[in-house]
C-alpha cells in the first residue's frame, strides 16, 4: 500500500491526542474516514475539523471499544453498507502507573480491557472480512515504549502493550499470505491530554517534585503531529516497527545487545522513581 489515497480507513480513539491528528493526517492523504471514540464531544470536533477542511468522513460513531458487542453491531453496520476496509488502526489507549502494592486491581483490568481487549475486538471484527475480501490491506497497532522496554511503575499499562506487542508479532507473519501489512507503533513521550491526566497510583501529582519530573517528560515528547506522520509513512513503506523519536529506536537496540547494562540502568531508575512515592 504506497499511498491511502481512496483507501477506507478506520482509526480509533479519534477524538483527541494521536487519534485525531491521525484522522487529519489520513484525510490529508484523501482516505475514506472511519471513526470511532469513546468522547462523543471530542469525535464530533474532530469529524467538523475534516469535514470543514473537505476531507471525507464515510462514517463516525462513540463507542468504548472495551465493549465487545457496540464493536460488533459497528462492525455489521459498516460492513454490510460499505464492505470490508483497507486499513483498520488501533489507536485508542489509557494508562495508568503505579507500584505494585499501590495499584488497584481497576488499574489492571482497565488497562487490559481497553489496551488489549480493546485493539483484540476491533481486530476480530475488521480483518477477517479483509481477508476474505483479497484485497490486501494494513493493520495499525499503537503500543507504547512500554511494551518494549521495562519502565519504571509500568507493570499493569506493560502487560497489555506488551500483549499488543505479541499479538501484532505473530498477525505480521499470519497475514502476510494475504497481503495484509503490520505495524507496531511504539511511541516514548507524546504531547497528549494523557501527559496530565494519567493516574499514578500512591503518587501527590500536586508534589513540586513530581511535576518538575512531567514538565522534563513534556519537554522530551514529541507531537501528535509528528506520531501522526511517522504511522502514515510506515504504513506507505510497509515498516513493521515504527519508532516516533530515535531514543525509543536507541533503547531497545540497546536492551537487546547490552543486557547486563540495561538492567543495571532499570533498576537505577526504578530506585530513582522511588522517591516520589508518598
Amino acid at each position: 500500500m504506497r499511498n491511502l489515497g481512496g483507501k477506507k480507513c478506520l482509526i480509533t480513539g479519534a477524538g483527541s491526542g494521536i487519534g485525531r491528528a491521525t484522522a487529519l493526517a489520513c484525510a490529508a492523504e484523501g482516505a475514506q474516514l472511519f471513526l470511532t471514540d469513546i468522547n462523543e464531544v471530542g469525535l464530533a470536533e474532530t469529524v467538523a475539523t475534516i469535514t470543514a477542511r473537505g476531507g471525507d468522513i464515510v462514517e463516525s460513531r462513540a463507542l468504548d471499544i472495551a465493549d465487545y458487542d457496540a464493536v460488533t453491531e459497528w462492525a455489521v453496520q459498516v460492513h454490510g453498507d460499505h464492505g470490508s476496509l483497507d486499513v483498520v488502526m488501533n489507536v485508542a489507549g489509557i494508562s495508568a502507573w503505579g507500584t505494585v502494592e499501590n495499584l488497584e486491581h481497576r488499574h489492571w483490568k482497565s488497562m487490559v480491557d481497553v489496551n488489549l481487549m480493546g485493539p483484540i475486538h476491533v481486530i476480530e471484527n475488521f480483518v477477517p472480512p479483509m481477508v476474505r475480501a483479497g484485497r490486501g490491506g494494513h493493520l495499525v497497532n499503537v503500543s507504547s515504549a512500554a511494551g518494549l522496554l521495562a519502565l519504571p511503575w509500568h507493570a499493569a499499562y506493560s502487560a497489555s502493550k506488551f500483549g499488543l506487542r505479541g499479538v501484532s508479532e505473530v498477525l505480521r507473519f499470519d497475514l502476510e499470505q494475504h497481503g495484509i501489512g503490520v505495524s507496531l507503533v511504539v511511541p516514548g513521550a507524546v504531547q497528549t491530554p494523557l501527559v496530565g491526566t494519567v493516574e499514578i497510583a500512591g503518587v501527590d501529582r500536586n508534589d513540586p517534585k513530581v511535576q518538575k519530573a512531567v514538565h522534563l517528560f513534556e519537554r522530551r515528547a514529541v507531537t501528535p503531529e509528528k506520531v501522526a506522520q511517522c504511522i502514515v509513512r510506515g504504513i506507505e513503506k510497509e515498516r513493521f516497527l515504527v519508532y516516533t523519536s530515535p531514543d525509543i529506536r536507541f533503547g531497545y537496540w540497546w536492551a537487546r545487545k547490552f543486557a547486563w547494562p540495561y538492567e543495571f540502568v532499570m533498576r537505577q531508575a526504578n530506585r530513582q522513581f522511588s522517591k516520589y512515592l508518598r
